[in-house]
């Protein structure tokens, strides 16, 4: 097959006096995500999305959250190393859309930061990485304050 679509899908619980870190960048925040590795939901799902594409199974099948090769890893290299294991099957990345679902704090301004930064691991436009924010209304573990999740579906081409 030339192209594949994969979906992706990621949660973290929020702790006070952790760091937040969503799409490669440090977001000021009270909470952070309580994680292995830095707990970057963003790129946690657009991983995921990618190695499903490729079926290639899930993130956690490739980056234990057991492993102490993956403590406190920054996301980014996560996501370097889905790229390469996608290219193994033939494929990069055609484009990418997302939704980060949020209480608190609003991060509409860091997206044009984050884009920069996802375009430039990944190797596609900045214009092929759409990311959307949203709160719950003030619903479940995200209307609460006491999580943060991402959604994220890419399209794969074969090269």
């Amino acid at each position: 097959m030339k192209i594949r679509v994969g979906f992706g899908y990621d949660v973290h619980k929020l702790k006070e006096n952790l760091d937040l870190y969503i799409g490669g960048i440090k977001i000021h925040s009270k909470k952070g995500a309580l994680a292995h590795s830095d707990g970057d939901v963003l790129i946690h799902a657009i991983c995921d999305a990618l190695i499903g594409a490729a079926c290639l199974g899930d993130i956690g099948k490739h980056f234990s959250d057991t492993s102490k090769k993956y403590k406190n890893i920054d996301s980014k290299i996560l996501l370097k190393n889905t790229l390469d294991l996608i290219r193994l099957k033939g494929y990069k990345a055609g484009n990418i859309d997302c939704t980060v679902c949020l209480q608190s704090p609003k991060i509409g301004k860091y997206i044009p930061e984050m884009q920069k930064i996802l375009s430039d691991i990944i190797q596609i436009g900045i214009n092929d990485i759409n990311i959307k924010a949203t709160t719950t209304e003030r619903l479940g573990f995200v209307g609460n304050e006491e999580g943060i999740s991402a959604y994220a579906v890419t399209l794969i081409e074969k090269v």
